[in-house]
């Protein structure tokens, strides 16, 4: 099979791609604009497979896009190029409507010239996967999951963007027959995380005696999700989901945000001990403008219908993603000294 993946230089694309060249035995092309948070060293583990191959593409600019999809003759496109990270849609929300938004509609223009295109039984095989955020929903309350069929109810410019972008897709599908499904996530951790997201953050904090931020009081609740258990449950939505359809992948691991800092502090008291316990590096701050109170995934459709389960409970994995951190530096070291070195995000200013 032959596979297209946008974003697949970033945390979730490369845990994908890793996936799909080494374990799935697919023939993968990555299409990555390679900005702060994507870097091919994500992929050094399988950068000389003959299966794997790499073309640095802005999914906002069609001419290549376009050629690189009818070059490669794909399958499969399975859509995750994104600007994903909250805070810094708050202060910089154009390069969120730029990527998320136009540039999911410049793909999906381009898929669909290609799929039309195509002769009648690779036409009938060929599917788009759109890869999308629970955040699209907004904030639950202390009680019920996100299902499938939850309205949405976005809170940032980050997760307005997914959810039009969203939008955009089903549309494609439902307007134009493009072969589409839809997929929302929960909150991913593990290797090759990019050091500006809360679990990453707190871990090389920790390694490097740096206060551990955490907004208000680490009260929200998020669902977290091992990074590699997404990646196998994205392959089988991409080739067996039902068209035109949704669904919701969650690890069902919900936890406090204080708790999961505790946590780590806990696994880095074992493996990292200082002269006092790491808790006391905790450092409340100021917290995020529209930060939603809990994520919780529904993935009994998915689950049901496809057989996924999540491998990984939140305490395997977390001392899995605690223990990679350690262990590569030669990854996380460039990018904490020259593209992010661990500073607040997201804080408003006056206009």
């Amino acid at each position: 099979m032959k596979i297209i993946v946008t974003g697949g230089a970033g945390f979730i694309g490369s845990a994908l791609v890793r996936h799909l060249v080494g374990e799935v035995g697919a023939d993968v092309l990555v299409i990555d604009k390679l900005t702060y948070a994507g870097t091919l060293t994500s992929l050094k583990t399988i950068a000389n497979a003959p299966n794997y191959r790499f073309a640095q593409i802005d999914i906002c600019d069609r001419g290549p896009l376009s050629e690189a999809i009818a070059g490669f003759q794909p399958d499969c496109i399975m859509h995750l190029a994104a600007e994903s990270h909250v805070d810094r849609s708050i202060t910089g929300a154009g390069d969120f409507i730029s990527t998320n938004i136009v540039g999911t509609y410049t793909l999906l223009e381009a898929a669909r010239q290609y799929w039309m295109g195509l002769p009648a039984g690779a036409k009938e095989q060929f599917r788009f996967l759109h890869v999308s955020t629970d955040e699209v929903y907004g904030s639950l309350g202390d009680e019920g999951l996100f299902k499938e069929t939850t309205p949405y109810d976005p809170s940032s410019p980050y997760s307005a963007s997914k959810a039009a972008s969203d939008h955009l897709a089903i549309a494609w599908h439902r307007t134009y027959g493009l072969p589409v499904v839809v997929s929302n996530c929960s909150n991913n951790y593990g290797p090759y995380h990019f050091p500006e997201k809360l679990i990453p953050l707190i871990i090389l904090n920790a390694l490097e005696g740096k206060p551990l931020p955490v907004y208000g009081q680490g009260l929200n609740i998020r669902d977290w999700l091992f990074v590699e258990d997404h990646a196998r449950a994205l392959h089988l939505i991409a080739t067996k989901g039902r068209l035109g359809e949704k669904y919701n992948v969650g690890g069902r691991n919900e936890r406090r945000n204080i708790d999961v800092v505790k946590h780590v502090c806990a696994l880095m008291d074992d493996w990292r001990p200082k002269d006092a316990p790491h808790e006391q590096l905790i450092k409340y701050v100021v917290d995020r403008p529209g930060h939603d109170a809990r994520y919780a995934i529904d993935a009994s459709k998915l689950e049901t219908e496809l057989g996924w389960r999540a491998r990984e409970t939140f305490e395997s994995g977390i001392a899995k993603t605690v223990a990679w951190y350690i262990e590569n530096d030669w990854w996380w070291r460039p990018l904490r000294s020259s593209v992010y070195e661990g500073e607040r995000l997201g804080v408003l200013t006056p206009p």
